[in-house]
C-alpha cells in the first residue's frame, strides 16, 4: 500500500524509534500547542479521520469474514451482531433487546430490538435473521463464523419480532457465539455491492488496502449517537507512517503505537494515550502436520527456549504479561499455568528428537503491532539451545493471501475471547483458522463435551482440561498479551478503555466526537 502523503516533517522517518520520533518531536514544536485543550462534553458533527494499523489488496467489506484490523473496524462500523461485548468485556444486547436459553439449552430464543432498522430505512425482521445466518453458515461458502455454528439445526421465524435457534444438542454458551463481531445481521437480500447493516455508519467509499469512509446514520437505534457526521479509515502497513500522520494532524487517532515509543508519543501536548489492558494475544504458530513440528519434542522445546518476560520487556516495554501457550486469560475457568525458559531441556528435547541441530523458517509481518520485533527476538533466545531460526519478513497482503493458513512456522494475533469460543475459531479440526492444523481426538471429545455440558462446575472441569491437553502438545506457542495502546489528538473525545482487545474502544467510533 502507498500511504497518504504526509507533510514535509511527517515524511521523515522515524529513524530507528525513540530516538528518532524524540527529534521529529522538537522539530515539529512537541506536535503542537503548547497546552492543548482536551475534549469537552459530546457534540454533534465533524470529520474522525483513523489510522488503522494494516490490511492490504485483500481487505473486504464482507460482515461475516474479517480478518485484517482494517477489516474489523469497518465491520463494527457498518454492522452489528445480535449481542455485543462492551468495553468491560461482558455480554450486551445489540439488535436483539434479549436472547434467552430455553430448558436444557437445546433452544435459544431472540427478540429483534423494537424500531431498529438498517441503512436503507428497512425494519429489521426475523426473516433477515434467518437470512444472516444462512449465510454465514452456508456449506457451499461458509464464513468465518461458520465452524461454531456446527450445532445450529435450525433457524426459525418465532414470531414478528423473534427468531429460534434450534441446537443439535446443549449449548450453555451459545450466546457467546452469537456476539462475535463476524456475525452481524444483514438484509436477506444483502450484497458486497450494497453493503447495508444496522451500524452507527453507511458505506460512503471502499479502496482495498488503502482507505475507506462512512457517514452517520442517521436513524441508528442508539440514542445522540454516533457524534461525528463522516468516519473516515485510512490503512497504515508501516508504524513510522501512521505515527507520522497523527503528529502532523493528517488523522485524528491511530491504533497500535508501538509500545516502545509510548513514552515519547505521549510526551507531546497534542496527543493523549488511551491504554486498555485485554485479553489479546500473539503467538507463534507451528503446522503440527508437518516436520519437523509434528514431532511434538521440537514444538515443546522451541515453548522452552522462549523467554516470555524479555519478550514482554523488549517488545512490548513491559506493558502487558507473558502468556504461557494458552489464549482466554479472562475466562474465569483460565487454567493459568506455568512455563519457564529451560535451555537445557530444550536441547535434550531436540536430541532425542534426532533434531540437534534444528534449522527453521519463520515467516513474519507487520500484521500487529510488536510481531517483527517478537521474531527477531526469538531466533535470539533460540541460539541458546542450538536452534537457528531463519527469518522471512513478508507484506501483510502476501501474509494473508491464499497461503496464510499454509505457513509452517509463522505469527498470527488475536482478540479477547472466552476459551471455548476461541478453540472454536482456531484450535478445532473444523475451525476456520486453524493455523497449526491440530487435529488431536482426545482433546476434541473434551471441548465437545464442554460445550453441551449444563453444569458449570463439571463444564469447568472439562474446559480446563482441555486446556492442558493444548498446553501439552498443542501448536501454538503464546508469549504474550500485550496491552493496547492507541493514541489521538486531545481534541478526540469519547474513547475509552476496552479490554476486547480491540483498538480505540473496540473500533466503536459511534462513541467518539471532535472538539476542535
Amino acid at each position: 500500500m502507498t500511504s497518504p502523503t504526509l507533510t514535509p516533517l511527517s515524511r521523515r522517518r522515524l529513524l530507528g524509534g525513540a530516538a528518532g520520533l524524540a527529534a521529529a518531536a522538537v522539530l515539529a514544536g512537541c506536535g503542537g500547542p503548547a497546552a492543548a485543550r482536551d475534549a469537552g462534553p459530546p457534540r454533534r458533527g465533524g470529520v474522525l479521520r483513523v489510522g488503522v494499523t494494516g490490511g492490504g489488496s485483500s481487505d473486504t467489506l464482507d460482515p461475516h469474514s474479517p480478518a485484517t484490523n482494517p477489516d474489523i473496524a469497518r465491520t463494527l462500523s457498518l454492522y452489528e451482531p445480535l449481542l455485543h461485548w462492551d468495553d468491560a468485556y461482558t455480554l450486551q444486547p445489540a439488535v436483539a433487546e434479549s436472547v434467552t436459553p430455553e430448558p436444557g439449552a437445546r433452544a435459544w430464543t431472540a427478540v429483534i430490538r423494537a424500531g431498529i432498522t438498517f441503512h436503507d430505512g428497512r425494519p429489521v425482521t426475523p426473516d433477515d435473521v434467518v437470512a444472516t445466518f444462512a449465510r454465514i453458515t452456508d456449506p457451499a461458502d461458509p464464513k468465518s463464523g461458520a465452524s461454531q455454528f456446527g450445532i445450529l439445526d435450525d433457524v426459525v421465524v418465532a414470531s414478528d419480532r423473534s427468531v429460534r435457534f434450534v441446537l443439535s444438542e446443549p449449548s450453555p454458551v451459545f450466546d457467546q457465539y452469537l456476539a462475535e463481531y463476524s456475525c452481524g445481521i444483514v438484509p436477506a437480500d444483502f450484497s458486497l455491492e450494497r453493503p447495508v447493516g444496522t451500524g452507527a455508519f453507511r458505506f460512503e467509499s471502499f479502496s482495498p488496502g488503502q482507505q475507506s469512509a462512512f457517514v452517520r446514520h442517521d436513524g441508528y437505534w442508539r440514542p445522540d449517537q454516533p457524534w461525528v457526521d463522516r468516519l473516515e479509515l485510512i490503512n497504515f502497513s508501516e508504524d513510522d507512517a501512521r505515527i507520522n500522520a497523527l503528529l502532523s494532524g493528517q488523522v485524528d487517532a491511530i491504533d497500535q503505537v508501538p509500545l516502545s515509543l509510548t513514552e515519547v508519543v505521549g510526551s507531546y501536548d497534542s496527543i493523549r494515550l488511551l491504554t486498555s489492558e485485554s485479553g489479546s494475544w500473539l503467538p507463534f504458530t507451528m503446522r503440527v502436520d508437518v516436520a519437523p513440528f509434528d514431532d511434538v519434542r521440537v514444538r515443546q522445546a522451541l515453548r522452552l527456549v522462549t523467554g516470555r518476560g524479555e519478550l514482554v520487556n523488549q517488545v512490548l516495554s513491559g506493558q502487558g504479561a507473558a502468556g504461557v501457550d494458552l489464549y482466554a486469560r479472562f475466562d474465569p475457568d483460565y487454567l493459568d499455568p506455568s512455563r519457564e525458559q529451560d535451555l537445557a531441556r530444550a536441547r535434550d528435547l531436540l536430541a532425542a528428537a534426532g533434531k540437534p541441530n534444528l534449522a527453521v523458517e519463520l515467516v513474519t509481518s507487520p500484521i500487529q503491532a510488536g510481531t517483527v520485533e517478537a521474531a527477531q527476538v526469538l531466533a535470539t533466545q533460540a541460539r541458546g539451545a542450538g536452534i537457528d531460526i531463519g527469518l522471512r519478513r513478508v507484506d501483510t497482503s502476501t501474509f494473508f493471501s491464499d497461503q496464510y493458513l499454509q505457513w509452517e512456522f509463522a505469527q498470527s494475533f488475536w482478540n479477547t475471547r472466552n476459551y471455548l469460543p476461541q478453540a472454536s475459531q482456531s484450535s478445532m479440526p473444523d475451525a476456520p483458522f486453524n493455523e497449526t492444523h491440530w487435529t488431536d481426538a482426545q482433546y476434541q471429545g473434551v471441548v465437545r463435551r464442554a460445550r453441551s455440558e449444563l453444569d458449570p462446575g463439571r463444564r469447568a472441569q472439562l474446559v480446563r482440561a482441555a486446556q492442558r491437553i493444548e498446553f501439552d502438545r498443542g501448536g501454538y506457542l503464546i508469549w504474550g498479551f500485550p496491552d493496547r495502546v492507541d493514541a489521538h489528538q486531545a481534541y478526540v473525545g469519547g474513547l475509552v478503555p476496552n479490554r476486547t482487545g480491540l483498538s480505540l474502544s473496540g473500533y466503536e467510533f459511534r462513541k467518539a466526537w471532535v472538539d476542535a
